[in-house]
This record gives C-alpha cells, sequence and structure tokens, in this order.
C-alpha cells in the first residue's frame, strides 16, 4: 500500500512522486517510492527513492538513494530531501532506516550526519550482492531512528 506524498516539503524543496514500484520477492526488492527532488520554483535539482521494509539488499543498499544535479550540490537538499522521506517512513510505521554509501563519498557521508544518521560501520560487500557486481566493495553504513 502506497501513501499519499503531497505533504512532503519544507520552505525550499518539494518532493514529486515519478513512480511507486510493487514488492518482488524473487529479486528481494521491496516497494519503492521515487520522486524528482524539486526546488519550489519546480525546477528539478536532483532524485530520491524510499524503499520500504528490511532485508540484505536494504542494509548494504540503504532504505534511501539520492542525487543532486552538480550544479545544485552544497546546499543540504539531499539531506533536506532525506527528512522529508522520514516523514513517509513513519506513515509506514518504519523505526529506523539505513543510508549507505560509498567510504570515499564524503558529500554522501555528511549528508547522512546532516539529516542525523549515526555511523554504523564500513563492510566489505557480500560476492553475490548486486553492487558488488558492479564492482563496488565496501559500503559505509548510517542508521537513522525515526
Amino acid at each position: 500500500m502506497f501513501f499519499a506524498t503531497d505533504d512532503l516539503l519544507d520552505g525550499e524543496i518539494y518532493l514529486k512522486l515519478d513512480r511507486t514500484c510493487d514488492e518482488n520477492k524473487e529479486k528481494e526488492w521491496l516497494p519503492a517510492y521515487y520522486f524528482k527532488i524539486c526546488l519550489l520554483s519546480n525546477e528539478e535539482i536532483g532524485y530520491c527513492d524510499l524503499r520500504i521494509g528490511h532485508n540484505d539488499n536494504v542494509f548494504y543498499g540503504g532504505n534511501i538513494g539520492y542525487g543532486i544535479n552538480a550544479e545544485h550540490r552544497g546546499n543540504n537538499y539531499a539531506g533536506k530531501a532525506c527528512k522529508l522521506l522520514f516523514k513517509l517512513a513513519k506513515k509506514h510505521s518504519l523505526d529506523y532506516l539505513y543510508i549507505t554509501c560509498d567510504p570515499t563519498n564524503i558529500a554522501s557521508a555528511k549528508t547522512c550526519l546532516y539529516a542525523g544518521g549515526k555511523y554504523i560501520n564500513t563492510l566489505k560487500l557480500p560476492s553475490n550482492n548486486s553492487m558488488y557486481l558492479e564492482g563496488k566493495r565496501e559500503v559505509s553504513i548510517y542508521k537513522f531512528n525515526i
């Protein structure tokens, strides 16, 4: 079940729902929301998504993913989008979320801290993980109690 998302806004940005995706048990994908991050002027400045629930894929890949267009980086927009997604996660009765990033991605680590995450650990990816198969070997894991 997906909830309305028209309340995901603050004084600077809003999240415009792009699509939802149902669970795929065979691939171990959880239900997910996909958003465009927009300024109040309606300019699209990036994207974010929220995966609902917990499993091994989300532990290593995170409940939330995000990206900000280069010309808009440095304004904490990704962190602000994460905080808006926490509201949606609460509607789904999630008590905590994970966000993960490449250990060399300092900007993403700063986003996690800005959004209130607690650094858990940097772990090696299992060899059967899709990110491992794409060439990544480690992730830094942050936990968010919501």
